[in-house]
């Protein structure tokens, strides 16, 4: 049987303090945004979500009346000493060790997790995933939606931090016999119902 996963970014508060491991309430603005999204993603048989309070609420909105299960495996990097800084405050603070863990992917100054030990965690929950999956829809946070990304065409990690993922932007991969695929999804304007 063919997995079809469907990957969302959660969405972001629309007045943005980005700060590493940032964590906070969405606002009106940003929930209007994931209910607009909800329509446009391919219809799934299970919801999942990271554990951070952003992808729980746009999960309770994109899954309507879907069970929404928590899966901590796609929790977001552990941004260590650095959690709740703002990216300036770091290259203020630690301009070396920022500049370490953007060029190296094993490198972890923060004392948290590695790109490498991120890209590891989210390809070895990809690849529990159960042949029975069916169409599952998860909402995860942007660097968990870059490991699954490079795991699933065989990039290597210092391909990170080249790609970007939008809030609320979303991608399908698709796995059969273990094997995954990159499958673009078309926005129909309407919910999409994959082959």
């Amino acid at each position: 049987m063919t997995i079809r996963l469907t990957l969302l970014c959660a969405a972001a508060p629309t007045e943005r303090d980005p700060r590493f491991g940032g964590d906070t309430q969405l606002d009106a603005k940003a929930l209007e945004q994931a209910r607009r999204v909800a329509g446009l993603l391919p219809a799934a048989d299970a919801v999942l979500s990271a554990p951070s309070r952003r992808c729980r609420q746009t999960a309770e909105i994109v899954a309507r009346e879907d069970a929404v299960t928590v899966e901590p495996a796609l929790r977001g990097m552990d941004m260590g000493s650095w959690q709740g800084l703002t990216p300036d405050e770091v290259a203020t603070n630690d301009a070396v060790g920022l500049g370490s863990w953007m060029s190296d992917p094993e490198a972890a100054p923060h004392g948290g997790e590695s790109v490498a030990q991120l890209c590891r965690r989210t390809a070895a929950w990809l690849d529990s995933l159960p042949d029975d999956t069916g169409r599952a829809l998860a909402i995860v946070e942007q660097d968990v939606a870059r490991a699954a990304l490079l795991h699933a065409i065989g990039a290597p990690e210092p391909s990170f931090w080249r790609i970007d993922v939008p809030p609320l932007s979303f991608f399908q991969l698709t796995s059969k016999s273990g094997r995954w695929n990159l499958r673009i999804v078309a926005a129909t304007g309407g919910r999409h119902t994959s082959q």
